[in-house]
């Protein structure tokens, strides 16, 4: 009876200590992967653009308000900014908008905003950035009267 209660206790000395040497490494396989990031953000909203002088016989001074600015990230290449308003400008007048080109892409200058998306920025690829210059420009001819509005301007970053 003792040799089986001494065979029991090696034989669970040796299942323990085979345990409590179990190795000093260990593996583990970590996945990973990187999404399509297309991402436009801006500052806030513009102020509010005033007409309010012309010099006679002329039509009326233009406004243009630069105190906006956007950022863009995007991991992808061929992407461009489009830019549109959600209701068409009062008769005689024009609200039009300048993005400032982040690196490598190209600003298509002044670009009159409609109900439809407008090319702004082209030749987007791969980057970054912030604190990109907005720049907005509200003109009318003498025959737009005296009024006052509102629109959203939409930018979308997309496909080109």
């Amino acid at each position: 009876m003792v040799k089986k209660l001494l065979l029991v206790l090696l034989v669970g000395l040796f299942v323990c200590a085979g345990s409590a040497m179990a190795g000093n490494q260990a593996q583990q396989t970590v996945s990973f992967q990187i999404d399509a990031i297309n991402e436009i953000s801006v500052s806030g909203n513009p102020g509010t653009l005033v007409i309010n002088s012309a010099t006679a016989g002329q039509d009326p001074d233009p406004d243009e308000d630069t105190s906006t600015t956007y950022s863009i990230t995007t991991n992808q290449e061929g992407k461009k900014i489009v830019g549109k308003i959600n209701s068409a400008m009062p008769s005689y007048t024009k609200l039009e908008i300048n993005l400032a080109a982040p690196t490598g892409a190209e600003s298509e200058g002044d670009v009159e905003l409609g109900t439809s998306d407008q090319d702004l920025v082209t030749g987007i690829s791969k980057l970054s950035e912030s604190g990109k210059q907005i720049t907005y420009r509200f003109s009318a001819q003498a025959e737009a009267g005296t009024l006052n509005g509102q629109r959203t301007v939409t930018l979308t970053l997309t496909d080109a």
